[in-house]
């Protein structure tokens, strides 16, 4: 009896042993671990963000340029069928909606008139300056001129 005894005891002893190991190995991280991990993500984001950043502003140059370009495609399927581009105050809503032109065959546009990537409509003149209709963006800042992201979008550039 005295040996069951003492080899239950010793069981249980083990097993206080292995639960006991078992919390040491599965404790968690320390606070100062953390921190350093969060430190280290922190210079991290400061040092690419920035990249990033440009890269969403000179795709936004990109995708009005791209715009430009499918309106004026649009102005030129006008034209061909009206004999004549659209008047300043007609506008590129005539692209959409019959202003009452002979020939008119539109819609021009398969979807509703879009506005520029920063949210505000495309500027239209007819006749331009710059050839027979100026069509452009004023970018992010929506005021002529400007640099970067700022800088003016337009069909003669």
């Amino acid at each position: 009896m005295v040996s069951t005894e003492k080899n239950i005891l010793q069981e249980e002893a083990m097993k206080n042993k292995e639960v006991k190991r078992y919390r040491i190995d599965k404790r968690g991280f320390t606070l100062i671990e953390l921190l350093v991990v969060m430190v280290i993500l922190a210079m991290l984001a400061a040092l690419v963000g920035p990249k990033l950043f440009t890269k969403v502003g000179k795709g936004k140059q990109s995708a009005a340029k791209t715009q430009i370009e499918l309106l004026g495609q649009a102005l030129d399927s006008y034209r061909l069928d009206t004999g004549h581009y659209p008047s300043t105050s007609e506008g590129l809503n005539a692209l959409v909606t019959s202003t009452g032109a002979t020939g008119w065959d539109g819609p021009y546009l398969k979807k509703a008139l879009p506005n520029d990537p920063w949210g505000k409509p495309y500027q239209y003149q007819s006749p331009g300056t710059h050839g027979e209709y100026d069509l452009f963006s004023y970018g992010a800042d929506g005021a002529p001129g400007g640099e970067s992201e700022n800088k003016d979008v337009a069909s003669w550039e």
